[in-house]
């Protein structure tokens, strides 16, 4: 262990890891870039000034910041090592659970959320869950920091549970469209039509009902999509709404795949197709300390780039 690292685990190091949590997200350009006033430090982490100004100097000396003292308009932030800062102040890896990565969509996804964190300095890693229900299990039970899942399911379970939405990243995102599979030979109008459907997902459950409210006769089928190509080539499901991202490549010739009008998924399709990021009300100080530092344009830029070719998928 080196000098510096030694003198991180005094009183004065303990501060400037508390420090350099609060540093993170600090500009280091412009009127913003102004450091708060030493004494306010001092205030906020309840030590004395002069180890607020240890802390300080030890922050420079370990290369996480440099500032500049400009007479009276106090001190500013001229630059910041994001790593550095996210290292000292002990705040770990942020993790995300996410759907598995079926399609080449939530691939790129994927591939953008780790990129914006780690540009933001932050150590993120992705664990993969079936099922919105069980993402935000995780996020409950404090297994994870993030899930990301559709903005319905999102809007859903925010109501049930103390979780915020953190980002909406818009149309398209988390999937393409819906459409409606029916194994070939039997006709959408055939009485007692058996019908797929999964429980782990608000998203797909909505628009199957939705697509066959006006049907009494229907049987409901209670499935997973990685059950659904057995389902169908056995005969035991006749029709399914599902994700078409999901479903290229994944089922064979015994199913047809039927497009869904605006007329069943009319103001489902915005709110299902767009990914959601979701944290717990309370938080996790590392996704606190680096939310307003993520670029969310970056997000969905790189996974356009996925979505045509252009990058490959890194997760």
């Amino acid at each position: 262990m080196n000098s510096i690292d030694e003198r991180f685990l005094t009183r004065n190091g303990h501060a400037a890891r508390r420090l350099a949590a609060l540093l993170i997200n600090q500009p280091t350009e412009g009127e913003a870039a102004r450091l708060p006033r030493v004494r306010d430090l001092a205030t906020e982490l309840g030590v004395g000034n002069g180890t607020v100004q240890a802390a300080l100097q030890l922050l420079e000396e370990a290369g996480a910041m440099e500032t500049v003292a400009r007479g009276h308009l106090g001190t500013f932030l001229v630059r910041a090592d994001r790593a550095i800062l996210w290292r000292l102040a002990g705040l770990g890896t942020v993790l995300a659970a996410m759907p598995l990565p079926y399609s080449r969509r939530y691939e790129g996804l994927a591939t953008g959320l780790r990129a914006a964190f780690e540009e933001a300095g932050a150590p993120f890693a992705i664990t993969f869950m079936r099922g919105a229900t069980a993402r935000v299990a995780a996020l409950l039970d404090g297994k994870v920091d993030l899930a990301v899942l559709s903005r319905f399911a999102a809007d859903q379970l925010v109501e049930k549970h103390p979780i915020d939405l953190v980002a909406d990243l818009g149309p398209a995102t988390y999937v393409g469209a819906h459409g409606l599979l029916l194994r070939h030979g039997v006709q959408l109008e055939t009485d007692g039509l058996r019908v797929a459907v999964d429980p782990a997902s608000e998203d797909q459950r909505a628009v199957a009902e939705r697509a066959f409210a006006d049907r009494q006769d229907v049987t409901w089928l209670e499935s997973s999509f990685i059950q659904l190509h057995d389902l169908f080539a056995d005969g035991r499901a006749d029709a399914t709404v599902w994700s078409l991202d999901e479903v290229q490549g994944q089922v064979g010739d015994e199913v047809d795949v039927l497009p869904l009008g605006e007329e069943v998924t009319g103001d489902l399709s915005p709110r299902s197709s767009s990914a959601a990021l979701i944290a717990r009300s309370a938080g996790s100080e590392a996704l606190t300390a680096v939310s307003a530092s993520l670029d969310l344009e970056a997000v969905t830029s790189l996974q356009a780039e996925v979505l045509r070719g252009e990058r490959i998928p890194s997760y």
